[in-house]
């Protein structure tokens, strides 16, 4: 009976070890092949990654577009060039209109001093820009007679229609800015309703129907964003540019108004 006992412990003992071997190298093989697996993935993400360094920069970004649809794409690409033309509308109309105020005051009061209202009026006329434009308008109605408080009250409506002119057409580049984006966050939903009717009509979930479909969305969004944000920069500039215009206009205006009240006197 013993050796019965003593027989079985050794066949159980000897069961346990062959077990235990055999799991560890099945162990053994699992990780074996996970390294050669995340080998071959980091091989082959190294490998994409160099294609897509070698390919020139607009062939990657004409494969984005593609990628992404070029329904939402193209109408992000259309708010793109719009805004980006009346931005740079608006740059060359500010830079032009942007002039040397303290030279044309001083030439204003020296033609005004020397040679009279029809000298001034000359010199603001040759001039361009909205300052000289209201420096021509006051100038006239003093040269029509009228009063000095009737002229002042022209300088400053005249003023507000040169700040219209400046502001013009900006507000298109806001809805631009605003609308670019919420283009990308639509095509976004609509990339993932594109996933998952792909999941539903397959009947399983796949990696590379989801990936599609989120690769989609991803795109819209990022298209989205990079326009609204180069729009937003030049907006800025844009903003920037006529408040310092606007700002020499009043102080140009109040300059005027002193120089018309001594000329009167």
């Amino acid at each position: 009976m013993k050796r019965m006992l003593l027989v079985l412990a050794c066949m159980l003992a000897m069961c346990t070890t062959a077990v235990r071997a055999k799991n560890a190298r099945v162990a053994d093989r699992a990780r074996m092949a996970y390294a050669n697996s995340v080998s071959t993935f980091a091989q082959a993400g190294e490998s994409s990654v160099g294609a897509a360094d070698n390919r020139p920069f607009q062939q990657v970004v004409k494969r984005y577009f593609l990628d992404g649809g070029p329904g939402f794409m193209g109408v992000v690409l259309v708010c793109l060039i719009l805004g980006l033309a009346i931005v740079i509308e608006r740059i060359i109309f500010l830079n032009i209109a942007d002039t040397n105020t303290n030279r044309l005051t001083a030439e204003v009061e020296d033609a005004l001093s020397s040679g009279g209202v029809a000298q001034a009026k000359e010199v603001a006329y040759n001039t361009s820009g909205p300052v000289a434009s209201i420096y021509y308008q006051g100038l006239e109605r003093l040269a029509d007679g009228q009063p000095l408080q009737e002229v002042e009250k022209a300088i400053v409506s005249y003023g507000s229609v040169q700040v219209g002119q400046l502001e013009k057409n900006i507000s298109w580049v806001s809805l631009f800015i605003a609308l670019a984006p919420m283009l990308g966050f639509m095509g976004t939903v609509i990339g993932m309703i594109q996933a998952f009717d792909a999941i539903q009509a397959v009947g399983d979930i796949s990696p590379t129907l989801v990936a599609g479909g989120i690769k989609v969305a991803l795109l819209t969004t990022v298209f989205g964003l990079i326009v609204a944000i180069i729009l937003q920069v030049f907006y800025n500039y844009i903003i920037s540019k006529v408040d310092g215009v606007v700002n020499k206009m009043e102080d140009a205006s109040i300059l005027l108004v002193d120089m018309l009240y001594k000329y009167k006197n």
